[in-house]
């Protein structure tokens, strides 16, 4: 059985995969990857909704994958780590293999 320490590190693991689940976080994060991007950014490079990618983006920075820094009047999104890039470039590439 693990140790408490160590099943922490699944729960966190798990609420990283929960964030990451939906398919616009996945193309958000996809997106930020590139670098910092505003809302409107997003929304124009998605072609979804304004109010969707902010509940999503909301998300995101909810469970500390990206974090938002003031840009004149708009707040442009990064991600925390680099690491979730390759986390979600890596769901994209085996998803594509198992096809």
């Amino acid at each position: 059985m693990a140790s408490s320490n160590g099943y922490e590190a699944y729960e966190g693991a798990g609420e990283l995969l929960r964030a990451l689940s939906a398919p616009i976080r996945v193309a958000i994060v996809t997106e930020l990857a590139q670098g910092e991007r505003c809302v409107h950014e997003l929304v124009e490079k998605l072609g979804a909704p304004q109010p969707l990618v902010s509940q999503h983006l909301r998300v995101l920075r909810g469970a500390g994958v990206v974090h938002g820094s003031r840009r004149g009047r708009e707040i442009a999104y990064a991600l925390v780590d680099e690491h979730i890039a390759h986390i979600v470039a890596d769901a994209i590439s085996h998803a594509g293999e198992a096809k």
